[in-house]
């Protein structure tokens, strides 16, 4: 049995002294009555100490903080209900009270990516889509958390759990999802395996962004290297037991600090680079700059785990074996058909610099649903972004985010819902 995870707690529980040492030292230089707070070497030592307390600390799961919103031009507050919930996930809904207009209530279903991060990294997309739809997302559970006797969850639990919030959340009136990077596989076969049904409750839309619809298309490194290692390689060198005194002790999962750690070395200059300008800002003094490079590390640096099933199950079905665009895929012996697929309107977002899902990688959705009308299919690629800000950042909010609200609304015109917008340019 590996004992990275055990390493990997009891060096954290190691450089314990150092932190708390090296944050008292900081919260020394940093106490306005004390003069050395206004020197160079004052300084620097505050700003050293941060950075080691920061690079050194167990990042908590962050909170979504969506107080409010404008609907209409009027000021709303915002308040966050579950209203679904099983053992690995649940659906939290962004209630907003008060009166909101007709046009601004259609019911949306962010289904967030199980990949590491927490539902919070989606914080921005749920607020660009607060001011014209009724906001839920789904908020997946830390494996770390859940214990062994709950059982397992692979991807079929996950198409299970998808399609069981569609007929909750459809019941009612129509709905609208989006599927933001990983979960755009099991949210298309959601879609078919419900079409195929002939379920009266599938979602009246699903947008897929940034997601591993054919990964055979534009392979970036990490598509590379799934091909590449094979699934065995995945399951002798990512998969560890949870250790005591955690909940899920005795699991088996995919630990969310290695999926942090491949993250962090596809990129390695810009981290080093960000935190040394953060080092600068602070000796500056620049607290606005210093403050963005916080809220951004505290919401990446915050992992979770994942169950060794669905981390196995993904990697085999979707990176190694192609099994979606091959029409090999198959949920607990039911094969996935996307030609089923015929109310559902379908949008595709790419990024055009996107390194983890290539350009092409998730549009190919749109030539695999071949049952869905033309009229009902949208593809938007969005010029100088990447991965992240397909579905966050100001392109996001100014280009992407009012091209899905126009497509969800043409989707209720379409079906005598509501007024079609006057345009659809662009999308």
């Amino acid at each position: 049995m590996k004992l990275s995870y055990q390493m990997y707690e009891a060096a954290h529980l190691a450089v314990a002294p150092a932190r708390a040492w090296s944050d008292a030292t900081g919260s020394w230089f940093r106490n306005p009555f004390n003069p050395l707070a206004y020197t160079d070497i004052g300084r620097n030592v505050a700003a050293a100490s941060e950075l080691f307390e920061r690079a050194t600390r167990r990042y908590g799961k962050p909170h979504f903080g969506l107080k409010r919103t404008t609907v209409d031009g009027h000021v709303v507050p915002v308040t966050e209900r579950v209203v679904w919930e099983r053992p690995f996930c649940r659906v939290i809904r962004f209630e907003r009270n008060g009166e909101v207009p007709a046009v601004a209530r259609a019911k949306l279903l962010v289904v967030a990516p199980m990949s590491g991060h927490y539902a919070t990294l989606l914080r921005g997309t749920v607020e660009a889509f607060l001011p014209t739809h009724d906001v839920h997302v789904t908020d997946w559970t830390d494996a770390r958390m859940v214990p062994i006797a709950v059982g397992h969850f692979d991807l079929d639990d996950y198409i299970d759990y998808l399609m069981a919030m569609c007929r909750f959340l459809g019941d009612g009136g129509p709905l609208h999802t989006l599927g933001v990077c990983q979960p755009a596989v099991p949210l298309i076969a959601a879609a078919a395996l419900m079409g195929a049904a002939g379920d009266p409750l599938a979602p009246a839309s699903m947008t897929l962004m940034g997601g591993p619809i054919d990964t055979r298309r534009s392979p970036t490194a990490v598509n590379k290297l799934a091909q590449d290692r094979g699934t065995e390689w995945f399951r002798d060198h990512c998969l560890e037991v949870v250790p005591l005194p955690y909940p899920g002790a005795g699991r088996a999962v995919y630990p969310g600090f290695l999926q942090l750690s491949g993250f962090m070395a596809m990129n390695m200059d810009r981290h080093v680079n960000a935190h040394h300008d953060m080092f600068r800002h602070l000796v500056k003094g620049d607290g606005d700059a210093a403050e963005k490079h916080r809220d951004f590390y505290d919401e990446y640096m915050a992992v979770m785990d994942l169950t060794a099933e669905f981390y196995m199950q993904t990697i085999e079905t979707v990176f190694v074996r192609h099994a979606l665009p091959r029409g090999e895929m198959v949920h607990r012996g039911r094969p996935v058909d996307l030609g089923a697929i015929r109310r559902t309107a379908l949008m595709t977002v790419e990024g055009e610099k996107d390194d983890i899902s290539g350009v092409g990688q998730t549009s190919a959705a749109l030539e695999l649903c071949g049952s869905i009308p033309d009229a009902m299919k949208r593809q938007y690629t969005q010029a100088d972004v990447g991965h992240y800000g397909v579905f966050n950042g100001s392109r996001f909010r100014r280009e992407i985010a009012p091209r899905i609200t126009d497509f969800t609304r043409f989707v209720d015109a379409a079906a005598g819902l509501g007024q079609a917008p006057s345009a659809l340019t662009g999308v």
